[in-house]
């Protein structure tokens, strides 16, 4: 029996556009909720957790970088980072709008401070990838876990399976992501979403971080069960995420295109769908199109093909023609082979 593919998961991505407001970060869970997202979710790390607060080039954002150039690693995640005592609050925002509300923990710390608000799965990030004991850690709780692949080898994304695996978790779901910021369509290389469904024998989706909702249009119909999109009420805000983030019609229209692309996907096997009946009704076929007498010759004058469809088909003309009819008949008589002579 064929696997049946589940409706894609659509899940907003809060990140830093809370730009270090709770009202704002309230407003963004609510406005996600609005839009239609299945999940939202959070990123839950501190500068300290993150990186060092030293100033030096190796702990900066290169120069050429498109959002950040120059910038301190510590400086950004500071200016970034969720505070911990806002998540509790968003996460029953979603709750209680039936809303799944999740995040992504950068450490250990950050899974237990998760583990304490009872959160329904996890995601990893691509930078994460090379991290296992933190993916074993997670994935041995045994709940849903998302992880990206961006910039990240196909070996050590083997290394992310048999960690997962051998944690005895079976609910993974593998995330192509082209890990820049924003990124470009050409660089999505969808492709990669069924090489990993064959290779790994798990569900895929896509963390999309190029702008518009093209991308995710196309992996929906490649068999993404998941998309991830960061959100934003306004990309003119600002933001250390915004200028590759969808603002609420952006995200709506998501969906709503998201859905009808994954129905349409359908069935891998040639039908006529009932919808047709009438375009089947009204297909051409051979009429009669002017008076005959019995005994007439069919012709190409008085036999043709017009809509609808209630005469043989087209392809038997050719065969017809000669023969004689065994009966008198009017003008928009469906022609049968019942009505000549061999």
């Amino acid at each position: 029996m064929k696997k049946e593919v589940p409706k894609p998961l659509f899940v907003a991505e809060i990140s830093a556009n809370h730009m270090g407001s709770l009202t704002r970060a309230r407003n963004l869970i609510h406005a996600a909720i609005d839009s239609g997202a299945d999940a939202v979710k959070l990123q839950t790390y501190t500068a300290d957790t993150m990186t060092l607060n030293i100033d030096s080039n190796e702990f900066k954002v290169s120069e050429s970088h498109e959002l950040w150039p120059g910038k301190k690693l510590y400086d950004l995640y500071k200016e970034a980072h969720t505070p911990w005592e806002w998540h509790e609050e968003l996460f029953e925002i979603c709750e209680k709008n039936g809303v799944i509300a999740f995040s992504t923990p950068f450490d250990s710390t950050a899974v237990d401070f998760l583990e304490s608000l009872e959160v329904p799965m996890y995601k990893i990030s691509s930078m994460e990838t090379g991290d296992l004991p933190l993916i074993e850690k997670v994935a041995s709780l045994g709940k849903p876990l998302l992880i990206s692949t961006g910039a990240t080898t196909f070996r050590e994304i083997e290394e992310v399976v048999r960690t997962v695996r051998n944690s005895k978790n079976s609910k993974l779901t593998l995330l192509v992501c082209t890990s820049a910021y924003p990124a470009k369509p050409k660089e999505a290389n969808l492709g990669r979403l069924k090489l990993l469904k064959e290779v790994f024998d798990v569900e895929v989706g896509l963390s999309d971080h190029t702008l518009g909702i093209g991308v995710s249009l196309a992996a929906i119909a490649l068999g993404a069960t998941v998309i991830e999109k960061h959100f934003t009420l306004s990309r003119s805000d600002g933001g250390a995420d915004s200028a590759f983030s969808l603002e609420p019609e952006e995200f709506e229209m998501l969906v709503t295109e998201g859905n009808a692309a994954f129905e349409s996907i359908g069935e891998q096997k040639w039908s006529i769908s009932d919808s047709e009946s009438e375009s089947r009704r009204l297909r051409r076929s051979l009429y009669i199109v002017r008076d005959v007498s019995k005994g007439e010759t069919v012709t190409k004058e008085n036999v043709k093909a017009i809509r609808p469809g209630n005469g043989c088909e087209p392809m038997h003309l050719d065969s017809l023609l000669g023969k004689r009819f065994l009966f008198d008949a009017k003008i928009g008589t469906p022609m049968n082979l019942n009505l000549v002579s061999d």
